[in-house]
């Protein structure tokens, strides 16, 4: 007893020009608004869709009498957006449903719809069905020999294929027949049926085929008679043109040969592209050989062969203009104005190669072009991050299909000067393998020996780079290759300081971003401690982008303030700043607030900046082991066996047991455990902080140290110190120790910093010890000499507080 089909409402689809079957995986463009509000629809829901095809093609809003009752329902699988603005939907047929009604109270595309078997196998036909397939192969067979795109995998699985099923839905996949052939197809609910149809409309196919391929050979060879007679015409008109009978191939040579005399090239170059113009005499117009060769003229003859713009001379107003344009980055600034002015004096000055080093979002990139504004010159900029072709480099030989130059002859042509800047951004992402070096290739454009020859594979002349001025960048320099690092000038470029930050906000992206946001500086005021803010708790890197994205936050914030509530202007303060960015990410180092033995401040270098690293030391009987936790590096590890053998060699100024060693274990570590941590500049601090613990004399809490040290005391010079210096200042450290050797260093340090803090200057551990300890030896042995500590029973082993005693 059969059950009665359930009718189900859902999303539909009118198709035009395409049936699906169930089981089929078929990709369509969607582009009317109903159609996509059914889309949206399905995919909100079980993204099921019934798709049926449209009678007529031309009618815009199909009823149920311009659609074919019988369709799919398919399962959306992917739903694409085109750049013209057209969604491209993927789907899978799943089984085959009859239109009952089109429900017109939603506002998309939906209709009433029964389900309905896919196929239905009648018994007793298997020897019939056997026969049709095998009329069906042979007719298939003669189809791919009219289709050689046809792959030969796909007819050889489809022949053998014995599912009646499954080769029915295999070779109507992969023919190309009517809409109204396939819709017929799918109605039809028996499977020897279906098969007896598609046998009739694939022979039909076939004799079609058969009569256009004929067709197509007798046009073939009318072509062949005609392309023949094309030749001898060309042949004529070569001869003509040699005669100077035809005008138009005459004017173009005219044109070349008068626009390469009007640059006045290097007589190789000039007789290179005369023998080039000549041999574009002898072609046809029309050819593809022709087309080359006018390509390879026009590239050469576009390029500003002599085309070169004057330098600004002026260092006062190039300095305005890079302070203008940029807060900081002194040495760049410096160098950059050095060059103008002995430029000034010597005009023919060569072999400018600049490569500025430092970490993303300090700015290197964008000095390039207020660098070449500075300069008075063009700009363009050569992106090589990823690059592994040399070609890339020296372009391709005009010979290969779509042969183009280089992109440092293309830049060249781009800035329409000979000597431009050419910024190579990110030169150290490089990569290379089996199509060349890019790297290697670049040795001949940074060599100022050198590349007054350049040589491109596409334009195949000599091209003098020599007036170019490259400006390089690179967040490090251990990928770039030794022999093109040594052609390069490299400036290093720190992560910008506290102070740094907060004038680069204040000057620049506050104002650049209320612009962008449409907003007026009386709308929006971003106070002071509001910026400091930002900058400590809610960033944390090396140069200033995320902190302009953070300003970018607070004024679509304010934004939405003024429009939605009818504020009219928006003040953020230190206080009320949560409000707008939430809870605070980055918290403020946990110091000491009080003198305490065996705790001192250290001061670390990071990409981000510097930081403010206690270090903390404890002794513990034991058999004179020494523990280090922190995830400190080999260097940290060797520096506390040196402070290990430096404390012995003190041991009886400071009142420590010159025994320690043997009967006592030493921890030393370093908060935060999870971060590594490495290099000799925490070699004073594990010092003082051993001696502390050791001795029990108190550090003081309100002073931070650094400094390399060696095996008989002495204080070594360490890098990193302006960072480190700001991270002091921001800690609210009243003094800080450094390394004698570093007196010079402070000129780099922010004026604010320099006027903060009282800088002591250590040449031995001596001058360490004497500044950091918060009291005397001498103090601690008379206050030891006044305690009398009662005997105490032990199993053999002194107590920690005997042995401190």
């Amino acid at each position: 007893m059969r059950t009665k089909a359930v009718e189900v409402n859902m999303p539909m689809l009118a198709v035009r020009g395409l049936v699906v079957f169930p089981g089929a995986v078929m990709h369509f463009d969607v582009s009317r608004e109903r159609s996509e509000t059914a889309l949206k629809a399905a995919l909100s829901d079980d993204k099921l869709i019934f798709l049926t095809a449209q009678r007529d093609n031309s009618v815009e809003e199909p009823e149920i009498k311009d659609l074919y009752q019988i369709g799919t329902v398919a399962e959306i699988l992917q739903i694409l957006k085109t750049p013209d603005n057209i969604t491209r939907v993927l789907v899978e047929g799943k089984y085959r449903a009859k239109l009952v009604n089109i429900d017109k109270s939603k506002p998309h595309l939906a209709a009433d719809i029964k389900k309905m078997p896919n196929c239905i196998r009648s018994k007793g036909e298997d020897v019939e069905t056997d026969a049709v397939i095998r009329a069906i192969k042979t007719a298939f067979e003669q189809y791919c020999r009219y289709m050689p795109k046809m792959p030969k995998e796909l007819v050889v699985s489809v022949l053998n294929e014995n599912d009646p099923e499954k080769f029915f839905d295999a070779v109507t996949h992969n023919i190309v027949l009517p809409v109204e052939d396939k819709q017929a197809l799918l109605e039809e609910n028996y499977l020897i049926s279906r098969l007896g149809m598609l046998l009739a409309m694939l022979s039909r196919e076939v004799e079609v085929l058969d009569i256009e391929y004929s067709i197509q050979n007798k046009v073939r060879e009318q072509i062949d008679n005609g392309q023949r007679e094309y030749y001898l015409r060309e042949q004529m008109r070569a001869i003509a043109s040699q005669l100077g009978e035809d005008e138009s191939v005459q004017d173009e040579v005219e044109d070349y040969t008068d626009r390469i005399e009007e640059l006045k090239l290097a007589p190789e170059i000039e007789e290179k592209l005369m023998r080039e113009v000549y041999r574009l005499m002898k072609m046809s117009p029309s050819s593809q050989e022709a087309f080359v060769v006018r390509n390879y003229l026009d590239t050469i003859l576009e390029l500003p062969w002599n085309k070169t713009t004057k330098d600004k001379t002026d260092v006062v107003k190039a300095r305005a203009q890079l302070d203008k344009d940029h807060f900081g980055m002194e040495k760049v600034k410096d160098r950059i104005v050095e060059n103008i002015a002995v430029r000034a004096l010597q005009p023919e000055l060569k072999g400018q190669i600049i490569c500025l080093v430092g970490p993303p979002g300090v700015g290197k990139t964008s000095i390039g072009k207020s660098i070449a504004k500075a300069l008075g010159r063009n700009y363009a900029r050569v992106s090589l991050g990823g690059i592994r072709d040399e070609a890339d480099i020296r372009g391709h030989r005009k010979t290969y299909v779509g042969a183009m130059p280089g992109r440092i002859i293309t830049a060249v042509k781009n800035a329409g000067s000979s000597n431009p800047l050419i910024l190579l951004d990110e030169i150290d992402k490089m990569t290379s393998d089996m199509r060349g070096d890019p790297s290697s290739a670049l040795l001949e454009v940074l060599d100022s020996e050198q590349n007054n020859t350049f040589r491109d594979h596409f334009i195949e002349v000599p091209f003098d780079l020599s007036n170019v001025l490259f400006v390089t960048t690179a967040n490090t320099t251990q990928t770039i290759d030794a022999p093109l690092l040594d052609r390069m000038e490299v400036i290093e470029l720190t992560s910008y300081t506290r102070e740094e930050k907060f004038h680069i906000a204040k000057e620049h992206l506050i104002p650049k971003q209320l612009k962008k946001h449409g907003l007026k500086a009386s709308m929006l005021k971003i106070a002071d401690s509001a910026v400091y803010a930002v900058i400590d708790s809610y960033t944390k890197e090396a140069g200033v982008r995320s902190l302009e994205r953070v300003i970018a936050s607070l004024c679509r914030k304010a934004a939405k303030e003024i429009v939605a509530d009818e504020v009219k202007k928006v003040s953020v303060t230190a206080k009320n700043i949560e409000k707008y960015l939430g809870v605070k990410k980055y918290l403020d180092d946990d110091l000491a607030k009080k003198n305490e033995v065996g705790v001192v401040n250290g001061l670390a270098w990071t990409s981000v900046g510097g930081v403010i690293m206690p270090l903390e030391a404890i002794v513990l009987d034991g058999k004179g082991t020494i523990e280090t936790t922190g995830s400190l590096g080999d260097v940290m590890k060797e520096s506390a066996k040196l402070a290990v053998s430096y404390v012995r060699s003190v041991a009886s100024k400071y009142g420590i047991s010159p025994d320690f060693y043997k009967d006592k274990d030493i921890h030393i570590h370093a908060p935060e455990g999870a971060t590594p941590k490495d290099g000799p500049s925490a070699g004073v601090t594990m010092t003082t902080a051993l001696v502390s613990a050791l001795s029990g004399i108190p550090v003081r809490c309100d002073i931070a140290m650094t400094g390399e040290i060696t095996l008989h005391g002495k204080v070594l010079p360490i890098g990193g110190l302006r960072e480190k210096t700001m991270a002091a200042y921001k800690a609210g450290m009243k003094t800080v120790i450094i390394p004698k050797g570093n007196k010079g260093d402070l000129e780099e340090v922010d004026e604010t910093v320099k006027n903060g803090l009282n800088f002591i200057y250590a040449e031995t551990l001596t001058d360490v010890l004497d500044n950091a300890l918060a009291g005397k030896p001498s103090d601690i042995k008379k206050k030891k000499e006044e305690i009398i500590i009662p005997p105490v029973k032990t199993d053999g082993h002194a107590s920690e507080n005997s042995l401190r005693s």
